[in-house]
């Protein structure tokens, strides 16, 4: 893999390259967990910068896009309703409100981006700048969606969850590899530990040539710090307040001092990864002396 490696180019977001040899870029996925509260957003945030991530991401829709009449007539009880749709409308944030998150990202240095689930959202948040892009797995197959993403020009994150090598292909095709960075991923909530497939990571990047990541969605921080290990230049699990809270995807997250546990542990990783040349170090050197028998 050290030759792949070498062959990869590194991903630029703003400041930021990611790829072989670069700090872990990690990312505290938000996504809804905010319940549709920005002083909750921004409470997140704030426990994302305290515990040293990159960035915090978001989710943006056009929920009479997104979702059928149908689905969002379904009835569904919820703090903001009785329907689906009362749901939907009620974890989407304004541009006022994202104004607000914005600011508040800039104010603590911290990088934030969403993934958009139709075209009217990356139009949407083409107003606020972002640094790049990020394409659920949900929306992996979606041709005229990952068009609309590339034509922006900015860098691309693509979660490949749920879909087969050959979806990924056709995705990949669509995007072109420049500025591309694929993040490998299993689509459930929590997700079982003998369907994360690890192993994948090194056969994705040697697949793609391009830098490859992980987005977790599983109970437990272990499996991220192995993903390390095994290539991932890029971690993203759920940040919550509370796994107890209200909320479809609290369970599959990570609370503050657990996030500032994983990130502390994956820079711990990245030192002792080392360069892969064997060596003896000068601290050995007083032991060699004292116990070697024999040169």
């Amino acid at each position: 893999m050290e030759g792949i490696d070498r062959e990869l180019e590194a991903v630029r977001i703003q400041d930021r390259l990611i790829g072989p040899g670069q700090p872990i870029f990690v990312v505290a996925e938000i996504g809804i967990n905010h319940n549709g509260d920005v002083g909750l957003a921004k409470k997140l945030i704030s426990a994302a910068s305290v515990a040293g991530c990159d960035a915090v991401k978001f989710q943006k829709r056009t929920v009479e896009v997104v979702y059928t009449p149908e689905e969002l007539a379904r009835p569904r009880e919820s703090p903001f309703g009785t329907t689906n749709g009362d749901l939907k409308h009620g974890l989407e944030f304004d541009a006022e409100e994202y104004a607000e998150i914005d600011r508040f990202c800039r104010s603590l240095g911290i990088l934030w981006f969403a993934s958009c689930w139709d075209e009217g959202s990356v139009e949407f948040l083409e107003r606020f700048n972002p640094p790049c892009y990020k394409i659920a797995s949900a929306s992996l197959t979606d041709d005229a969606l990952l068009r609309a993403h590339r034509r922006k020009g900015r860098p691309i994150i693509l979660s490949t969850g749920m879909s087969s090598l050959e979806q990924i292909d056709r995705a990949v095709d669509v995007l072109g590899r420049e500025r591309l960075l694929l993040m490998h991923c299993t689509s459930t909530y929590p997700s079982k530990p003998d369907e994360l497939n690890l192993r994948a990571i090194p056969r994705l990047k040697e697949r793609y040539r391009v830098p490859i990541g992980y987005s977790g969605h599983e109970v437990g921080l272990y499996t991220s710090l192995a993903a390390v290990v095994l290539g991932a230049c890029a971690v993203e699990r759920h940040i919550t307040l509370d796994r107890a809270m209200w909320g479809s995807d609290q369970a599959a997250s990570v609370e503050p001092q657990g996030f500032s546990r994983l990130v502390r542990d994956i820079r711990a990783v990245e030192m002792a990864m080392g360069d892969g040349v064997k060596q003896v170090y000068e601290s050995e050197k007083p032991i060699m002396a004292k116990l070697r028998r024999v040169g």
